[in-house]
């Protein structure tokens, strides 16, 4: 079944100065390795369960990258994919294929961390007829493995525990909703407001996640992302122990006060913007 989102990647054009970036933001990313195939490499910023994921392509390996990341990076790159848990792939593939879905057998993935022992994964991409921007992975190492491998795992000096939800920008949101749904395996959820992304939103809650489909009703983060780059990821929410000594993290790296609002929750939340962010939105919630 499916049990959470397992990341979020954001494909950056110069992976050394979004790293930079993102510790600046008060996530402890570190060197992740380069993977088997594509040519690229990524930083991870390990969490409890899940992690963020920076990805860039390998110096001089920019002709073994696919045509699609070559042109999401000339655009300035942001948040692309969002990698989707399961604890059985292959099942799950069948249970999409038997529900119409266009996606590929699981395939297996590997990479190296620095000094560190090789990662393993089987993963699954959706089709031509489904083509929406997540993916699914089923991880062969284990997750105590995987945070061995991950100094600093959970320990950043932003405070964030974990993902919350991650979002998706769309143009009609009761339209989107219902591939998610099918893709997914869930019910459509009901639309509510979002009020800190100004848009109308369906989220599909995913074990302690939750993945929202994301269409604007007024200025804001998601017509905002609408316009730049089109439909598809802009923002991930993590929750931390404390937003303002998140706030502080930041403020002490010299980043602008990230833009705060008040959730349909009643929770407070704060967003920081593309300019600083690796063209994505990062948003954080939690106590003060």
């Amino acid at each position: 079944m499916l049990t959470r989102i397992d990341h979020v990647m954001i494909c950056v054009p110069d992976l050394a100065r979004a790293v930079e970036a993102y510790r600046r933001m008060g996530f402890d990313a570190r060197p992740g390795g380069a993977h088997a195939s594509g040519g690229t490499e990524n930083a991870v910023a390990f969490l409890q369960d899940d992690y963020l994921e920076l990805l860039g392509v390998r110096e001089g390996r920019a002709h073994e990258a696919s045509a699609g990341l070559v042109r999401f990076l000339a655009r300035g790159g942001g948040l692309r994919y969002i990698a989707v848990q399961s604890d059985d792939l292959a099942a799950d593939v069948a249970a999409m294929r038997a529900r119409g879905v266009d996606v590929s057998d699981p395939a297996e993935g590997n990479r190296h961390p620095p000094g560190g022992r090789q990662l393993r994964w089987l993963a699954a991409t959706l089709g031509a007829r489904n083509a929406l921007p997540i993916f699914f992975v089923q991880h062969l190492t284990s997750l105590a493995e995987r945070r061995e491998q991950a100094p600093g795992a959970g320990g950043h000096p932003n405070g964030a525990l974990g993902l919350e939800r991650a979002y998706v920008v769309v143009t009609d949101v009761a339209k989107e909703a219902a591939m998610y749904a099918r893709v997914l395996g869930m019910p459509v959820p009901p639309v509510v407001r979002g009020n800190v992304i100004k848009a109308d939103m369906a989220v599909f809650e995913i074990g302690s996640t939750g993945l929202g489909v994301a269409q604007p009703v007024e200025p804001g983060p998601a017509a905002d992302a609408l316009a730049r780059r089109g439909a598809g990821p802009f923002q991930a929410l993590y929750r931390t122990r404390s937003m303002d000594a998140a706030a502080r993290v930041m403020a002490g790296h010299g980043l602008p006060p990230p833009v705060r609002g008040v959730r349909n929750t009643g929770e407070q939340a704060m967003l920081v913007g593309p300019a600083d962010a690796g063209g994505a939105y990062i948003g954080f919630v939690g106590p003060a």
